[in-house]
């Protein structure tokens, strides 16, 4: 009979957007597994603030500096890991930013252009970057981190809710594409999740008591400590055969 420990001993693992948030969590649900986690962000003092708490608690990680919209250093990234690890066994990308929230009309185009260089070009070239590391391992797991505003557009997150719709198809594509290869590749759709990037609709109590009864059934928030469990599934061998799928996430919101 199979035994599922999600174990993923021996892994190299790559997590951009890990400074905070469902990123940092992922990559101490990752490590507590057995994997070796490189953690990557913008600025050195987030990754590496996680890095270190990682290997506090016994587990092996590195941080990492990484503009995951900038062509540069997301090849230097990959450059890195080929020549340190000579190996990728999972990718998570999880970086992303929502600089504009409003009327979708009233964009910026700098708001434009950062939210898809962000959430879209940089996933996809971390992805394109990484696929050709892995093919030479044998194989490997990649989870894209999307959203519910890819099925649900969020109100006032036009460009942002654009860009992991477009995120989900991708996933998609690079399964088909690459599913030979035994390269997996997933979408993880978070909910409404307690992270900096939500913390807007704390600020108003009375509104999020509201939006929470009539949007979410569980009534509440996530935390980002409850993306871990799915994601652990996506890169372990318990889900050898799943590949192209979309995990929700959601306490319910999509019902």
């Amino acid at each position: 009979m199979s035994r599922f420990d999600f174990n993923l001993s021996g892994k190299i693992a790559f997590v951009n957007g890990a400074s905070r948030g469902i990123g940092a969590a992922i990559a101490h649900g990752l490590s507590q597994r057995g994997a070796h986690v490189i953690c990557a962000s913008r600025k050195l003092d987030g990754c590496g603030a996680v890095a270190d708490a990682i290997k506090a608690d016994g587990g092996s990680a590195e941080a990492l500096v990484c503009h995951a919209g900038h062509m540069d250093e997301i090849d230097a990234a990959i450059k890195h890991v080929r020549k340190a690890h000579g190996k990728l066994d999972i990718l998570i990308n999880n970086a992303a930013t929502n600089p504009f929230f409003g009327p979708g009309v009233d964009t910026p185009e700098g708001a434009f252009d950062k939210t898809i260089e962000v959430n879209l070009k940089g996933p996809f070239f971390f992805c394109a970057r990484a696929i050709p590391l892995m093919r030479e391992g044998g194989g490997g797991a990649i989870v894209n981190v999307a959203s519910i505003n890819a099925v649900e557009p969020g109100l006032y997150q036009a460009v942002y809710s654009m860009t992991k719709a477009a995120i989900v198809n991708m996933s998609k594509a690079l399964a088909k594409e690459n599913a030979r290869d035994n390269i997996r590749v997933n979408a993880l759709l978070p909910g409404f999740t307690d992270t900096k990037m939500t913390s807007v609709f704390k600020q108003d109590e009375d509104n999020l008591k509201a939006m929470l009864d009539q949007q979410v059934p569980m009534n509440r928030m996530a935390q980002p400590d409850e993306m871990v469990g799915a994601v652990l599934y996506l890169v372990s061998d318990e889900a050898a055969y799943t590949t192209g799928a979309q995990i929700v996430v959601d306490g319910g919101y999509l019902l």
